[in-house]
């Protein structure tokens, strides 16, 4: 192995707010760098009108501005329905709104 006995002498850089988290020692970060979500529940909500990576940041973006809103991740389908998970404290009316100003739909089910 590269010639080291412990991983303590590998010289990795420390993580920094704007760096990468893997090699932090913050008890939230995951070896794969993600943060472990929080203990705050997520709402899931069905999307409509998405089609490409482009739509699922415009939804992401819009939600991560709506005051309460911790967490904004879309799992897209595209040409179908999506979901949007929501980790926070914000109402769905909020986020039925954010989404509508990105120009896209809340699936009423």
């Amino acid at each position: 192995m590269c010639g080291t006995d412990t991983r303590k002498n590998l010289n990795l850089t420390p993580a920094t707010d704007t760096g990468c988290r893997c090699c932090s020692s913050d008890p939230t970060a995951l070896v794969s760098g993600a943060a472990v979500p929080s203990e705050a529940a997520s709402t899931r909500y069905a999307l409509e009108g998405l089609t490409c990576g482009h739509c699922v940041k415009t939804v992401e973006t819009a939600i991560s501005a709506v005051p309460g809103v911790e967490s904004a991740a879309v799992e897209l389908v595209a040409g179908g329905i999506s979901t949007l998970s929501v980790t926070g404290g914000a109402g769905r009316e909020s986020v039925r709104a954010a989404v509508e100003s990105a120009g896209y739909s809340l699936n009423r089910s």
